[in-house]
């Protein structure tokens, strides 16, 4: 098991979501940076949809009770393991923090414990471990929701995490794996399905000038500060679908980026909606970051 003795700013358990359920009106969730999970387990030998621990402006301390494979990923923060008597090389005891790298699996003796600092550039950092957690599953995920509700609660000190089987899984054979560009930079949209709501050039404002990431974002959505959006349109919209990525457009004209916990349904317009490798950037913006939108 693991025993999380410092959660950090806000962590969270996230597999990849729970999908066919938005005519329920349940959200998706699941890991916000998608990619970077997936990229976690494969470096240990885990089918990608294994759950793992979704980081927020790092800061977790983690105590593994077992000896175990583990991969981080996502924002690069720094990394020390502390490892128990007699389980150094030279078997010298205690022994001090060792650095360890991102993208790249290490072994975790029992009773060693895992520290992760705040990260330089990004948000999100994902730890996996071999196995997955073996958390409950709640309408055929592991993730946490911070929408609905559903799902284990956001980790806090003293919760315990068991660890799946190992049992049957292929051997670790990646010694590393590059590190992705995260952060701030620019994100690729494509027209949405109300563009027609807005006055003409309204999709031109979005791309013309930067927008920084407003204090209030979270797994729900990035909130946006920037050049206002005028609509063509004054009536209410009825509510519609929505998905990961739709650029969604108040009464504000602030524009919002959906995310992981994004609502099932919504009654603003959405402008444009970001390509799938872009949605994984937009996840690891941070508060105070500027972005760019693009035509793509």
């Amino acid at each position: 098991m693991i025993e999380v003795i410092a959660p950090g700013p806000y962590a969270t358990v996230q597999d990849l979501g729970r999908p066919g359920y938005a005519h329920l009106g349940v959200p998706r969730s699941g890991a916000a940076d998608e990619p970077s999970l997936r990229l976690a387990n494969r470096l240990i030998g885990n089918p990608e949809g294994a759950a793992g621990i979704e980081l927020t402006f790092g800061g977790a301390r983690l105590r593994f009770t077992t000896g175990t494979w583990v991969a981080v990923t996502g924002a690069v923060c720094p990394l020390e393991l502390l490892r128990p008597r007699g389980t150094a090389p030279d078997d010298a005891a205690p022994c001090g923090p060792v650095s360890q790298g991102m993208c790249a699996p290490f072994w975790v003796p029992a009773g060693g414990e895992l520290r992760t600092g705040m990260p330089e550039t990004g948000l999100r950092t994902y730890i996996a471990v071999r196995g997955g957690l073996d958390t409950p599953v709640t309408m055929g995920s592991r993730s946490a929701d911070s929408l609905s509700g559903l799902g284990p609660p956001p980790l806090r000190t003293g919760t315990v995490l068991p660890l799946g089987p190992t049992d049957g899984l292929p051997p670790i054979i990646v010694d590393a794996a590059p590190s992705p560009e995260l952060g701030a930079g620019v994100l690729l949209v494509l027209p949405g399905p109300r563009e027609d709501w807005f006055v003409p050039g309204a999709l031109a404002t979005l791309c013309a000038e930067p927008y920084e990431v407003g204090q209030d974002s979270n797994r729900v959505g990035v909130r946006m500060r920037g050049a206002r959006l005028e609509r063509a349109r004054d009536e209410e919209l009825p509510s519609e679908g929505m998905v990961a990525g739709a650029v969604q457009v108040p009464p504000s004209g602030q524009p919002i980026v959906f995310l992981a916990d994004h609502p099932p349904t919504g009654g603003y317009p959405v402008i444009a909606v970001l390509t799938s490798a872009s949605l994984a950037r937009a996840a690891q913006l941070r508060p105070g970051d500027r972005v760019r939108f693009r035509r793509g």
